[in-house]
């Protein structure tokens, strides 16, 4: 047999023994991104605030996440509305199931929706990760994205009576309207920087009016039937 007769019958062992020893590790990638119940949404759908609603927010938790390669999960964007035309206000703390919560890489960022709006829960910038486990832009980052709608107050709940705080239940990309955002960084300015939830309120509802004030109309996403870590909730 020639030399490069030889040598061409060995590349399918090669390649055998290198799939073979890539394969655990192939396996083993997406792993902790199965585990996923929570993350940072990478992009807005295109209109601000106006996400649709609830129902259309949720709608875009899902496709990112299954994008993304998330688990088919139970996705609820973490958004709270104020009663309006004979419907009830909803609470964003009470759309996103009972936790314990992980961002894509595995971590824990809240035990329980107690501990998610406690001082010791674990939404940081390095922990608050998007769909696909990227860092996203935050104060002193360009451009800045740290502006996070929720709608809500420091305990996810609906505020109401204060004027517009929700683009009108997530139907608006006016410029007169508004909506309370969280910073996901836990920095910047407002009446509570240092909030995930509740820094401050929108100077409009529109995508541009969003990034002028250090936003880009981005959302949190909350699996609502994540379980299965009951030994990290705390005793009640």
């Amino acid at each position: 047999m020639s030399t490069s007769a030889k040598q061409h019958s060995r590349i399918p062992g090669a390649a055998a023994l290198a799939a073979a020893l890539l394969l655990p590790v192939l396996l083993a990638a997406p792993a902790e991104a199965q585990d996923a119940s929570f993350f940072l949404t990478s992009q807005n759908p295109g209109d601000g605030a106006d996400l649709g609603g609830l129902e259309g927010a949720d709608a875009h938790c899902a496709a990112l996440a299954d994008e993304a390669g998330l688990p088919a999960r139970e996705w609820r964007a973490y958004l709270s509305t104020v009663a309006t035309d004979g419907n009830q206000a909803v609470n964003a703390r009470d759309r996103i199931g009972a936790g314990p919560w992980r961002n894509v890489e595995g971590v824990v960022v809240a035990t329980d929706v107690a501990h998610l709006h406690g001082d010791d829960n674990n939404l940081t910038k390095q922990t608050v990760l998007d769909e696909n486990g990227a860092i996203v832009n935050g104060r002193g980052d360009d451009p800045n994205r740290h502006d996070i709608l929720t709608g809500s107050d420091l305990q996810g709940r609906a505020v109401m009576g204060q004027g517009d705080t929700t683009c009108a239940n997530w139907t608006s990309s006016a410029s007169d309207g508004s909506a309370l955002v969280g910073h996901f960084d836990r920095t910047g300015g407002g009446d509570n920087p240092t909030s995930w939830n509740s820094a401050h309120g929108s100077r409009g509802c529109g995508l541009e009016d969003l990034r002028g004030t250090g936003g880009d109309g981005l959302i949190y996403c909350f699996a609502a039937d994540a379980g299965g870590d009951e030994a990290l909730r705390r005793p009640e």
